[in-house]
């Protein structure tokens, strides 16, 4: 199967080919060319395409829209933007000033007839109608970051955040505009995998906005058969199952503890702790002592794609794991050096002897392996130098913020288990964490308690005061708490939970890099979170009190109804879905997912299910949203 990722790739790099299909047997030199984009434009390349590729594409130049350019002749220039009134006004001055000799016009998103016409007025103006070879709409709206995960919008995200949604003054237009910007790029993620969904959302709130307004946008797209863009042809059907994916829109407000979790995966942590952004994170690490006696400290920026086995392999495993990983990568990497140097030693190579060359012949093999694998072997030394710079960044986060602590609360406040030490006491600790940590620690508790008497919440609230907190989160999660109702969905977080197991022999023993001491050894239980359970009670089409009055809409039906009397009677399970939060996602939902469908994987055929979200926030980033929707109330 061909992920999404992959197919949004092949659709870039056939723009970038002009919009000819590539050959099997590609030209010996590409056609030079320069590729000119907007910030939109960078959001969706930069994870996907290295520089490096760009160049083998025949890029020469990659520059912003928006940016002081020098005319070019004689090359094909290549946009890739969004067709707003801002980007395509400049077009018209880069027309106006005959920047380049041939144009090619991509939008991101499909360009309106009135300004498309517009754009044609400026190119007779230019006098250069001739030069626009291609006008194409690319319907790439989304930022793919793993072959499972895509968000929208990377760059402004705030015009679509958690916070947008959920203002108290915001207008119905704004709400609208905000809607049909996810609309849109929801429509391009299927025309790029060129299937029509089904599509469930609960009611009454902005995810069964965005289900109504994107069954009614397929709908109209599948009933202008002259350029539908679900109408493939036989041989492009092939690629795909008959059966069709189910996608599920859901709230963000379904699950608002998930957010503000403390985590104690990889990739997830990466992410909490250093800002994992388009899958880059840049890392601070000390060089050695300034003359001034103090710290040098430089920042290194670290790609982490599928491209990097190690990462791929592990950004789903407990903290404690990695390091362990690291540990013995780094004690292959050794004993592979150790091996170059006894060769060099048994040649002879440090003895100028007769007797070196005897020995010639039957070592020849043995030189051109390790000649072969040297250059893997500086690919393995600088991926483990990457990972043990971000593990020790990460690892003195935990100890300075006592994260693994945090983290074994939270999983036992959420699964309901008795605590070892009360939260009071982790609230007043000077110790546990930063102030932003503890207010995590305290929501979470107080969304997981049933009840709470305004004296109990007051005595935690002026705890936290004294800790330091900006308590208006707290005043918006009152707030929410008291209109979701939570009262039907008691036992949300069931079977979650972390057990301790004895310290990591092997990183102790044998003096690693990293020193683990005062770091719990946690493993997590496997469990599923609400947004894991409502996709497994949908794709499996089992009865829950959660999702039965969940809303259905097929957009190949002929009438549409959007009820759930539309069911088909013959339920047979999805084998495929796309989950969809509208308000923000976060790298915890996405692991649980991955490891659900792993959990699934033994049966007769494997489950696919895709994790998106309107924007990827941690923590940090969500809980200030909570303290600006606080801040309104009061």
């Amino acid at each position: 199967m061909v992920t999404l990722r992959e197919k949004q790739i092949g659709a870039l790099k056939q723009m970038l080919n002009l919009n000819q299909p590539q050959t099997k047997a590609l030209a010996a030199e590409p056609v030079w060319k320069i590729l000119i984009y907007d910030r939109c434009g960078q959001d969706i390349i930069s994870p996907l395409i290295s520089v490096k590729e760009l160049r083998e594409l025949g890029v020469t130049l990659h520059v912003q829209l928006h940016s002081d350019r020098d005319p070019i002749p004689d090359v094909p220039a290549v946009y890739f933007c969004l067709p707003t009134e801002e980007n395509l006004g400049r077009i018209g001055q880069d027309l106006q000033n005959n920047l380049y000799e041939i144009y090619h016009l991509n939008f991101i998103s499909p360009i309106s007839r009135q300004r498309l016409e517009d754009l044609a007025s400026a190119a007779l103006q230019a006098n250069c109608v001739t030069q626009i070879h291609k006008v194409f709409d690319q319907y790439l709206n989304f930022i793919s970051l793993e072959d499972d995960m895509f968000i929208l919008k990377h760059q402004s995200s705030d015009l679509i955040s958690y916070y947008a949604i959920n203002r108290g003054e915001i207008k119905d237009t704004e709400m609208e505009n905000i809607m049909d910007t996810i609309v849109d790029s929801l429509f391009s993620v299927f025309a790029t995998l060129g299937t029509v969904p089904i599509i469930r959302s609960p009611r009454g709130n902005a995810a069964e906005m965005v289900a109504e307004k994107l069954d009614k946008k397929l709908r109209e797209n599948l009933r202008d058969t002259r350029n539908s863009l679900f109408l493939m042809d036989a041989t492009q059907a092939g690629h795909f199952s008959f059966q069709r994916p189910l996608l599920i829109v859901l709230d963000r407000n379904v699950d608002m503890a998930t957010p503000l979790h403390h985590t104690w995966t990889y990739q997830a942590l990466a992410h909490d702790v250093l800002d994992l952004t388009l899958n880059r994170v840049v890392v601070e690490e000390n060089i050695g002592r300034s003359p001034a006696g103090g710290a040098r400290v430089k920042t290194r920026a670290c790609d982490l794609d599928s491209r990097d086995k190690f990462w791929a392999q592990h950004k789903g495993s407990p903290f404690p794991l990695v390091a362990e990983a690291i540990q013995e990568e780094l004690e292959q990497y050794r004993s592979s050096e150790d091996e170059v140097k006894k060769l060099k030693a048994s040649m002879g190579i440090d003895n100028d002897s007769d007797a070196a060359f005897s020995m010639v012949s039957d070592n020849t093999a043995k030189l051109t392996s390790a000649v072969n694998s040297l250059p893997q072997l500086l690919d393995m030394k600088r991926l483990i130098d990457m990972h043990t710079t971000i593990a020790t960044a990460i690892l003195n986060a935990i100890k300075t913020r006592r994260l693994d602590t945090l983290f074994e609360c939270e999983e036992k406040v959420m699964s309901k288990a008795a605590l070892d030490r009360s939260i009071m006491e982790l609230l007043t600790d000077p110790e546990a964490g930063t102030p932003e940590d503890k207010m995590r620690l305290f929501i979470i508790y107080y969304i997981c308690t049933h009840s709470m008497s305004e004296a109990d919440c007051d005595r935690y609230a002026a705890a936290l005061q004294n800790a330091g907190c900006d308590l208006s989160p707290l005043t918006y999660i009152k707030r929410w708490k008291a209109y979701a109702k939570m009262a039907a969905t008691p036992n949300q977080y069931v079977g979650g939970g972390t057990k301790t197991v004895s310290m990591f022999s092997k990183l102790v023993s044998q003096g690693s890099s990293f020193v683990m001491e005062g770091v719990k050894n946690l493993v997590v239980k496997k469990h599923n979170l609400p947004v894991t359970r409502i996709v497994d009670d949908l794709m499996e089409m089992k009865t829950s009190q959660e999702t039965e009055d969940y809303r259905y809409f097929d957009p190949k039906q002929l009438k549409a109804t959007g009820d759930s009397s539309q069911i088909p009677r013959n339920r047979t399970p999805f084998q495929e879905a796309i989950v969809f939060i509208v308000g923000g996602g976060n790298y915890i939902e996405y692991q649980n997912l991955v490891d659900y469908t792993k959990g699934k994987a033994g049966g007769t055929s494997s489950k696919r299910v895709i994790y998106g979200a309107s924007t990827l926030n941690n923590a940090k980033q969500f809980l200030k949203q909570l303290s600006l929707l606080g801040q309104e109330i009061q």
